[in-house]
């Protein structure tokens, strides 16, 4: 049975705070916070994770949603980064998350002839440094056969292609389940929860003071060893310390937009070069991921907005291929994300490095900033190898190389039954499979939802696919506390509808109320609270610069 991130978890959870002495508390609920307490669970250590807003709040839940090598750090002769990426690549789409990380193929356009040798040469050690153990080799296409797989080019715009394959994934659903996993092995697992002091033996740090942000008690944990996995934060923990970190952290603003995907006539995703970056259109759902952009961010960290330049950007440099441009009025979704990134590597954020650094700025703390999505995982092992050396005692290595994500087991088996499966239940090919590719084998607790209270099994008013069961599961399952939590993160309805949710919000309300304990004024509150929210998100994005955007976002603050 696996274990349920339900209120009463939570509340069994909070009471267990401080009552013993603990092997690894970690700060910070994003991936690496999450994975390190996988990790560290999984070695049988004593773990704590605590995160002050939800599961992938932050840069985890808004991300390219790519497992990729980094194809283009290649031209920065960064080899080992990149065999680093797509290794774990591999292990994701093998063994350890195969219903969250699925292939997508991508078109790369030549705009040159010349491009060809250059850029295949590229891609073909793309492939031989880990792509073809896990993926199709690439192929180099004419501009006939590209546009057989991309009709929506515009012919002059390239005069040939080349195909090749990635992977991508639900970043924050994976993320949760990675927090998930790692209750399942024994760690204590807490969102809305905060660390607002460190507690100290003389200079050693010792653990921290907690506040749980829904009742506002405060709790003491000690613990051997103390892990600071706070991506864009990892600032305000230096701050914290009193002491100088060996290193800083530089935020990178990047800005996504949906478009639907019956408007882009594509059989495939795209990548082309900018003159700052890259850029993408990625299949997603029903839709198609466009971005990003990589520009400099020194304001709010919780709440980083799109400008309508932003979007501009993105929408300039796409419709420079395509036939028939798109336009604001096509956009149905925009997200922004920040880059932790190591400052001090150049001036232009697009050459910071992705590469990570594990410090112990104060003894007993032990700080992972830096890195990518897709290395999460071995980020996550050295910053536990790093804190357990001390230990005096022999510690298991880290095993989390084949240790699947709940979900996964199984997964494949339901997958090429799913008709079965659906006959069985009473339920539509399509709601199982939905199910599979976002749950893996839990779908079928899922299913038993559904067949205890049949009314669970309706679409959620004007969100595409997702169920009335999804609502709920993510409150009794998953351990959502508030609207946005469902809405944002447990599924993307407020990235992937023009009203950003709203038709959704009180129907999801009605069913997750009870299980939440709400009375009608919180219930009428929390709503309130998303609608401000939605409110506020479209207005910063009709600004034109981010201290406009983000003064705007800032007069909703959840």
């Amino acid at each position: 049975m696996t274990t349920q991130l339900d209120p009463q978890y939570r509340a069994d959870a909070l009471r267990s705070l401080g009552r013993d002495d603990i092997d690894v508390l970690i700060i910070g609920g994003g991936v690496v916070g999450a994975g390190a307490a996988l990790d560290a669970a999984a070695r049988g250590l004593t773990t704590v994770v605590v995160e002050a807003r939800d599961w992938a709040a932050g840069t985890s839940s808004r991300s390219s949603k790519l497992i990729h090598g980094g194809l283009r750090y290649l031209e920065q002769l960064d080899f080992a980064l990149v065999r680093e990426a797509l290794k774990e690549r591999g292990l994701l789409l093998n063994r350890l998350a195969p219903h969250l990380v699925h292939p997508v193929p991508f078109l790369f356009p030549l705009r040159r002839h010349w491009e060809r040798p250059y850029i295949g040469a590229g891609v073909a050690l793309y492939d031989t440094l880990g792509g073809a153990r896990a993926l199709p080799m690439h192929r180099h296409l004419s501009r006939s056969r590209a546009l057989e797989f991309a009709p929506a080019l515009r012919e002059d715009a390239l005069v040939g292609a080349i195909r090749y394959f990635d992977a991508q994934v639900d970043d924050a659903r994976h993320t949760m389940m990675l927090a998930r996993t790692a209750a399942q092995h024994g760690a204590t697992v807490l969102t809305r929860t905060k660390v607002t002091a460190l507690l100290r033996d003389h200079d050693r740090v010792a653990g921290a003071t907690i506040t749980d942000l829904e009742s506002g008690r405060t709790y003491d944990v000690r613990a051997r060893s103390v892990i600071s996995a706070t991506g864009v934060w990892t600032d305000e923990m230096n701050a914290m310390t009193g002491v100088d970190f060996p290193f800083r952290v530089r935020m990178s603003k990047g800005v996504h937009i949906m478009v639907p995907r019956a408007r882009l006539d594509l059989r495939t995703g795209l990548i082309m070069k900018t003159e700052k970056s890259v850029l993408f259109v990625i299949p997603w759902r029903a839709h198609w991921i466009i971005g990003t952009t990589d520009t400099d961010w020194s304001l709010d960290r919780d709440h980083p907005v799109a400008t309508a330049t932003d979007v501009r950007y993105i929408l300039d440099h796409v419709n420079s291929l395509l036939r028939e441009p798109i336009s604001e009025d096509d956009i149905v979704g925009t997200y922004a994300g920040l880059r932790p990134l190591l400052s001090g590597a150049s001036d232009e954020t697009s050459k910071l490095s992705r590469e990570h650094a594990v410090a112990e700025p104060v003894p007993g703390l032990f700080v992972i900033a830096g890195g990518k999505y897709t290395t999460y995982r071995v980020m996550a092992a050295d910053v536990v190898d790093a804190a357990v050396a001390g230990f005096g005692r022999a510690v298991a290595p880290s095993v989390t190389e084949s240790l699947p994500v709940l979900g996964a087991v199984g997964y494949h088996e339901l997958r090429a039954d799913a008709e079965t499966v659906a006959r069985r239940a009473g339920l539509p090919v399509e709601t199982v499979t939905h199910l599979l590719e976002r749950y893996g084998s839990l779908a079928s607790e899922l299913i038993a939802m559904i067949d205890a209270a049949p009314e669970l099994g309706m679409r959620l008013p004007g969100s595409g696919d997702y169920l009335g069961v999804e609502a709920v599961y993510a409150v009794t399952h998953e351990g959502a506390l508030h609207l946005d939590d469902i809405l944002t993160r447990r599924t993307r309805i407020s990235i992937e509808v023009p009203d950003r949710g709203l038709a959704a919000a009180e129907v999801v309300a009605d069913l997750i109320a009870s299980h939440l304990r709400w009375d009608d004024a919180t219930k009428t509150a929390e709503l309130a609270r998303y609608r401000d929210r939605v409110r506020a998100e479209l207005t910063a994005n009709e600004a034109v610069d981010d201290v406009s955007a983000n003064a705007a976002r800032l007069v909703a603050v959840s």
